[in-house]
C-alpha cells in the first residue's frame, strides 16, 4: 500500500475516532507524543544503512549477532560495605547464587582519596561502600578469590589508579600476571566535576592520571577495560536520556584525544571502551535510545576518530534501573521499578546489569534483598523468553521513528560542546552542570504538579499509612567500622617500613613533575603500603586541589 494511501485512511480514522478530543501525553522529556506511529513515520529509514543486522555496522540493532540466544548479560550486584572482610562475606555469597563478578562499592572516604581515621571521614567509614586505606585491605577484600577467574567493576574515579595499582599488585601476590586479569574501572573523573562532585585534583591533571591509567592498561592489561564513562552519575543528578548519552560520549572523545595525544591508535584501546548508563521507566524510549546511541558512536569511532577495527567501534553498556526513580514510600513498588528498568535495559541491548535492590533508598541491601535482585535478572533471563530474539522492537514504526530522532538529538547535543572547545571546556563553564540543574528542576516540578506521575507518591496515595510503618528488616551499620578500620590502618604503619613509604612517595612527586605515566610509581608505593591519603596528598604538591567557580 502506498504511504498517500496510509495518510488518506489515517486522517478518516483521526476524525472519525474523534482522536483530537482524547487527553495528550508527553515523553519523559515532555515532548508531546502523536497517539500512534505508522509507515509514514520511518519512510526514509533505509533498512541496511541505518539498522543492518546485530554485530554488523552501524550495530543498532545489537553489537554481537547473538546477543542474548549463547549467554546472557553479565548479571552483577553493585555490592560494598564496612570493612574488607564484611564486603568478602557479602561477595562470596553472591558468587555462589550465580551472580557474574564483582561490582566494588567504596565507602565516601575512599572516593575522596582520605584515610578512615581522617576527621572527615568520621560519619562515612565503611557506610556506603567498603573502605580501602592501603594493599592490606584490598588482600583482605579479595581472600580466597581467585583473580584470575573472577571478573572485577571499580566504581570509583578520582583515586582511580591507586585503586587500580593496588588490584595489580594483589594480582602479583597471587601469582598472576597483569595480562590475566579481567574487569573494569571507571576511572571517568570529568562526570564528577559536572554533577557528583567527587573530585579532588582541577581537570587537567586529573585528566592526565585518566591517561596514564589507560596507556598503562593498554600496553600491560589486555583483558582490562581501562575506563567506563559513567553516563549514570549524571542521570541520576537529573540529566535526560539524550544528555546523559550526549554528555558521556562528549567526556569519552576528551578522554580519548588524551590517550591519542601519546602516540597510541584508536585501535589500541578502543575495543575496550564501556560505559555505564541508568535507565528510567519508559521502557520503549530508554530502548530506542540505547539503539541510537550504539547507532551513533560506530559512526563517531569510525568517521571521526579513524577506527578501523569494527571491534572499536561497539557501544558496549552496563545499565541499571535508576536509584533516582525508588522511593522511600511504599517500598516494595521499588520491586516492580526495578524490574521494568531492566527490561528497558535488556530490550535496549545492554551487556551487563547492576541492579538495584528495592531496599536502596534506605540502607545497604540486606542478604535477603540482594538475592532478590539477582533473581530478578535471573527470571528475566531464563524465564520470560524476552532475550530468545535479538532486537525484538526492531521494525516498530514508534521505536523506530525515535531511534531515528534521538540519534539526531544526541548528536546535536555534542556538537554543542565541540563548539564550546570540548567537554572540559564545556565544564569549566557550567554548561552541563546548569543543563542537568534545569532538567532536574523540571522533573520536580512535575512530580510536584502530578504531571509525572508516581504511583503512591502523587496518584493512588493510601490513607491508611498502617502498612508503611510494618517492620521492616534494613541492614544496619556495624558501630565499630570505624574502629576496626583505624586499628588496620595503625597496624599496617606499625609494621611497614617508613623508610621505603617515603622514598617512594617523593620519587611518586618527582615523576609526577616530569610528567612521567605514573602507573609503575603508584604501583611501587602501593606495595611499601603508602595509605590511599599519603598518595593523593603527594600529589596534590604537585597538581594542586580545585573548587568549582561560584558562577556555575
Amino acid at each position: 500500500m502506498s504511504l498517500d494511501k496510509i495518510k488518506q485512511a489515517q486522517k478518516k480514522w483521526e476524525v472519525d475516532n474523534k482522536v483530537d478530543k482524547l487527553p495528550p501525553a508527553k515523553s519523559d522529556m515532555g515532548a508531546e507524543l502523536p497517539l500512534i506511529y505508522t509507515p509514514m513515520d520511518i519512510e526514509n529509514v533505509d533498512y541496511l544503512k541505518d539498522l543492518g543486522f546485530p554485530g554488523d555496522y552501524p550495530f543498532t540493532r545489537g553489537v554481537y549477532p547473538g546477543m542474548y540466544r549463547k549467554n546472557p548479560w553479565q548479571m552483577r550486584l553493585y555490592s560494598g560495605f564496612g570493612t574488607a572482610e564484611d564486603t568478602n562475606k557479602r561477595w562470596k555469597f553472591l558468587l555462589a547464587r550465580g551472580n557474574n563478578g564483582v561490582a566494588v562499592a567504596f565507602d565516601l572516604p575512599t572516593q575522596m582519596g582520605i584515610n578512615s581515621d581522617h576527621p572527615h571521614a568520621e560519619d562515612e567509614v565503611g557506610k556506603l561502600g567498603v573502605a580501602i586505606d592501603t594493599l592490606r585491605d584490598m588482600e583482605i577484600l579479595y581472600a580466597n578469590l581467585p583473580l584470575d577467574k573472577l571478573i572485577s567493576s571499580f566504581n570509583i574515579n578520582a583515586p582511580a589508579a591507586i585503586i587500580m595499582a593496588m588490584y595489580i599488585t594483589l594480582g602479583e601476590k597471587q601469582g598472576f600476571a597483569s595480562e590475566k586479569l579481567a574487569g573494569t574501572i571507571s576511572n571517568d573523573i570529568l562526570c564528577e566535576y559536572v554533577s557528583r562532585g567527587m573530585w579532588v585534583f582541577p581537570p587537567s591533571p586529573a585528566l592526565r592520571l585518566t591517561g596514564d591509567l589507560v596507556e598503562y592498561c593498554t600496553r600491560h592489561l589486555p583483558k582490562f577495560y581501562p575506563f567506563n564513562i559513567r553516563g549514570i552519575i549524571m542521570r541520576e543528578a537529573g540529566a535526560n536520556m539524550i544528555q546523559e548519552a550526549a554528555f558521556a560520549f562528549s567526556n569519552a572523545l576528551a578522554y580519548i584525544q588524551e590517550v591519542t595525544s601519546r602516540g597510541l591508535h584508536v585501535d589500541d584501546f578502543g575495543r575496550r571502551i564501556s560505559f555505564f548508563f541508568a535507565t528510567g521507566l519508559q521502557i520503549f524510549e530508554e530502548a530506542a535510545r540505547y539503539r541510537a546511541t550504539r547507532k551513533l558512536w560506530a559512526r563517531t569511532m569510525r568517521e571521526r576518530l579513524g577506527a578501523k577495527d569494527p571491534k572499536s567501534m561497539l557501544f558496549r553498556f552496563t545499565g541499571t534501573t535508576g536509584g533516582s526513580y525508588y522511593r522511600t514510600k511504599e517500598p516494595l513498588n521499588n520491586l516492580v521499578r526495578g524490574a521494568y528498568g531492566l527490561l528497558g535495559n535488556i530490550l535496549g541491548g545492554a551487556q551487563g546489569m547492576l541492579h538495584p535492590a528495592w531496599d536502596e533508598p534506605f540502607a545497604i541491601p540486606t542478604e535477603e534483598s540482594a538475592l532478590l535482585a539477582l533473581r530478578t535478572q535471573q527470571i528475566l533471563a531464563y524465564e520470560t523468553g524476552v532475550p530468545n530474539v535479538v532486537d525484538p522492537l526492531g521494525g516498530s514504526y514508534y521505536v523506530e521513528t525515535l531511534t531515528k530522532q534521538y540519534e539526531r538529538k544526541i548528536e546535536e547535543a555534542i556538537q554543542k560542546i565541540d563548539e564550546m572547545g570540548g567537554a572540559v571546556k564545556a565544564i569549566e563553564e557550567g554548561f552541563m552542570q546548569k543543563a542537568i540543574a534545569s532538567e532536574a528542576y523540571r522533573m520536580i516540578r512535575e512530580e510536584k504538579s502530578c504531571e509525572r506521575v508516581v504511583v503512591g507518591m502523587n496518584k493512588f496515595v493510601a490513607e491508611d499509612e498502617k502498612q508503611e510503618k510494618r517492620e521492616m528488616k534494613f541492614h544496619e551499620a556495624d558501630p565499630r567500622v570505624r574502629e576496626r578500620q583505624i586499628d588496620r590502618l595503625n597496624q599496617v604503619r606499625n609494621e611497614r617500613d617508613e623508610g621505603a613509604v617515603e622514598n617512594c612517595l617523593d620519587e611518586l612527586k618527582e615523576k609526577a613533575r616530569r610528567k612521567e605515566n605514573l602507573m609503575p610509581y603508584l604501583i611501587k608505593t602501593v606495595k611499601v603500603y603508602a595509605s590511599i591519603e599519603e598518595i593523593m596528598e603527594a600529589l596534590k604538591e604537585v597538581f594542586g586541589t580545585f573548587k568549582e567557580p561560584l558562577n556555575i
